[in-house]
């Protein structure tokens, strides 16, 4: 998402803000981010947010989001790398009341509009969106570029990311963190432990081990049709 984002500024122009949510230990990877030339980072941290599930974090992004307004094009990753819930996106463009769109490989910008590439398993996909819309972009869409060592330097300096907390957002404690989650967790199973049988193919011919294949498949009854 912030390549994309950096793409699109080289190509139209306007400006690129980062925001986070996360405990403060996560301002080392927005200064990483500032070094990758973006003009603004900030960090959303507060014990008040703490615990919160995908709802309550999509509104307190939101709402963020809103004290930066206006803006052109919301970009987000497509899924979060703990929970991998791709719920953050839908919501927050739900909060914001904005179209939004998934698995989005580039962007254009035409006369007040979006057209959108979207890449799904066995198709490619054009889309024209209004501004403003949020757009999660696919994994391995694109290849991040390096960190610039003026960008770097400029990212350590005091204050180069900003961090706001519940002072600055002025939300009611009811809607953020754990107490505006109304997701609970009542029970955690464990994974059972599943049999699996093990077999070999030796061999460097590729369609003779495509055929060893497929008779070992047929001979446990596997239908690959």
């Amino acid at each position: 998402a912030v390549e994309l984002a950096l793409s699109l500024k080289e190509r139209y122009g306007g400006s690129v803000t980062v925001i986070s949510m996360a405990p403060i230990s996560a301002k080392m990877g927005l200064e990483f981010i500032l070094g990758m030339g973006v003009d603004k980072a900030i960090l959303i941290s507060d014990p008040t947010f703490a615990g919160a599930d995908t709802l309550a974090t999509s509104y307190t992004l939101a709402k963020a989001i809103e004290k930066l307004s206006p803006f052109d094009i919301i970009l987000v990753g497509q899924e979060t790398i703990d929970s991998s819930t791709a719920h953050i996106g839908a919501q927050i463009a739900s909060w914001l009341k904005i179209p939004y769109l998934y698995y989005v490989t580039d962007v254009e910008i035409l006369d007040k509009k979006l057209r959108v590439k979207r890449r799904l398993e066995r198709s490619i996909e054009i889309y024209e969106l209004p501004i403003p819309s949020l757009i999660a972009v696919a994994m391995k869409s694109n290849k991040p570029r390096p960190v610039r060592l003026l960008h770097k330097l400029r990212a350590k300096m005091e204050h180069a990311v900003e961090i706001w907390s519940n002072r600055e957002l002025r939300l009611n404690q009811r809607c953020v963190g754990l107490s505006g989650s109304p997701t609970r967790v009542e029970k955690i199973v464990p994974t059972p432990s599943i049999p699996r049988k093990k077999e070999r193919f030796e061999g460097s011919d590729v369609k003779e081990a495509v055929r060893w294949l497929l008779d070992k498949l047929e001979k446990e009854g596997v239908s690959l049709v």
